[in-house]
């Protein structure tokens, strides 16, 4: 989800995705479709901070259809819900978080691990991959496709899709643009893609496959691979 004017966080503020859509009938229907045919759903730790009562199922944000949800995942092969993945590099994950509690798999470096160590419920396990310092996305998707976890769904932070493309792991990219204008001022806020820059040496050109329309908003789905 992101503005008209590009903006998908706002700043310090909490739930951008619900401020930016307006809690657009629509774009929360999508947002749930596509949680309920994922196996996992990847995020960064910024954005498990900036969502504070969220869970990453289909059903929290399209309750109505929460029976027709179950039924879809069911013919699909997949869990009653699916696998939150957690990135963090340095470990700092508000472990009372009702998305924690009901279980995620956190993948976080050894200082992140051991920052971690015996602070998790029961229902996380984690994973360390990379360096001291950063979580290679590359090898946190690697791991999750030896769990069986095919169908991968990142609602991001813009550094996890910023990484994401730059290292061309993201194959499709699902963007719902509001008619809404946020504006830019004193808080840094960020637009789909943080901490990469590809023009003007290496733009990636993407695909578009497909379009839709609810009244003023627009539902686009992009190719980012050949």
């Amino acid at each position: 989800m992101e503005s008209l004017d590009g903006v998908v966080a706002l700043g310090s503020t909490p739930s951008a995705g619900s401020a930016i859509s307006g809690r657009n009938r629509a774009d929360r229907f999508l947002m749930a479709l596509l949680r309920a045919c994922a196996h996992a759903v990847l995020v960064g730790a910024g954005t498990l901070r900036a969502t504070p009562g969220h869970v990453w199922t289909a059903e929290h944000v399209f309750p109505d259809l929460k029976s027709e949800f179950a039924e879809l995942r069911a013919s699909l092969g997949r869990d009653t819900r699916p696998r939150l993945v957690l990135v963090t590099a340095s470990g700092d994950v508000p472990v009372s978080h009702p998305a924690v509690i009901a279980g995620a798999t956190v993948v976080t470096t050894a200082a992140g691990a051991a920052a971690l160590k015996g602070r998790l419920p029961e229902s996380c396990d984690v994973i360390e991959v990379g360096g001291s310092r950063s979580v290679d996305l590359q090898e946190v998707l690697e791991a999750m496709r030896r769990r069986g976890y095919d169908v991968i769904l990142t609602e991001g932070g813009p550094h996890v899709i910023g990484d994401l493309i730059e290292k061309g792991l993201l194959d499709e990219a699902f963007i719902t643009l509001s008619p809404v204008i946020a504006g830019r001022d004193r808080e840094a806020r960020l637009g789909m893609v943080h901490g990469v820059e590809l023009l003007p040496d290496r733009g990636l050109w993407s695909r578009l496959l497909s379009a839709r329309r609810h009244q003023d908003f627009l539902f686009l789905r992009y190719g980012l691979k050949a």
